[in-house]
């Protein structure tokens, strides 16, 4: 069996915005402002809601084998409605277990609603037990079942009031965490054209989100202290192999672990 961390990264779906609240001909990044202040008026915060938001990046680690891979889907310019079937495509090849982190409460739900708009098929992601038995009592879709892991809803209880950040998380456990960049950074580097450093900065997410599974499962007693460490040296030589500066940074930043 395979396992795929992944993680998104969205902007402002300033199309919608323009249209939602008929706002005419104004710029985007005017379009963008609005819809944030109408949000901050609405909640007291600037996180739009989940059909506002348009996929930039998506972002995976792929476990399988005696192999580890970490890489975005498709390129910088890649339509959106593309990444996102490139996405469920994988799934349908690979039928990975997935893993997130908050992917319960906000990823999937936007890769779905975002499947809609671009008239993306998704029949193994919603595969509950019709088709393939094995999906009966272990799909995607249950948020008690283990094919996919939202491992910071898992440790908060499946409870919204213990949820820890995944920058806090890693803080905790000694890993790098952000690096610098943020999710609130997101849409000004868009605007700037960031593509490749929003992509990077998704990747370092997926990474980080990767060790704490990891430790998770080592938690569980699916993974051997002495099999948690091979996991973890895994890690520590994918990142030394490859060229890719922010695995570098990555890298520098990472203590010894536990």
């Amino acid at each position: 069996m395979s396992t795929l961390v992944f993680d998104i990264e969205t902007v402002p779906d300033v199309a919608f915005g323009r249209r939602l609240y008929d706002l005419g001909d104004l710029p985007d990044e005017q379009v963008a402002k609005a819809m944030f202040a109408l949000r901050r008026q609405d909640s007291g915060a600037d996180f739009l809601p989940l059909e506002q938001h348009r996929v930039v990046a998506i972002s995976c680690a792929l476990r399988s084998g005696d192999g580890l891979t970490v890489w975005s889907l498709g390129e910088p310019d890649t339509p959106e409605g593309e990444l996102v079937q490139r996405f469920f495509d994988g799934l349908a090849r690979f039928s990975p277990d997935l893993v997130s982190w908050n992917g319960t409460g906000f990823d999937l739900p936007v890769l779905n609603l975002r499947a809609l708009l671009w008239g993306v098929q998704a029949p193994r992601y919603w595969e509950t037990g019709e088709g393939d038995t094995d999906f009966r009592y272990n799909n995607y879709l249950g948020r008690y079942h283990w094919r996919h892991t939202d491992v910071m809803d898992v440790l908060a209880g499946f409870s919204s009031r213990n949820r820890v950040s995944l920058a806090n998380m890693a803080c905790l456990l000694g890993l790098p965490g952000k690096l610098g960049f943020g999710g609130g950074q997101v849409w000004d580097a868009y605007r700037r054209g960031d593509l490749v450093g929003i992509r990077r900065y998704c990747e370092t997410d997926v990474l980080n989100t990767y060790l704490i599974y990891l430790r998770f499962e080592r938690l569980r007693g699916r993974l051997t202290p002495e099999a948690y460490r091979a996991e973890v040296e895994r890690v520590r030589d994918y990142l030394r192999g490859t060229p890719e500066p922010h695995f570098a940074q990555f890298l520098a930043a990472w203590g010894e672990a536990p």
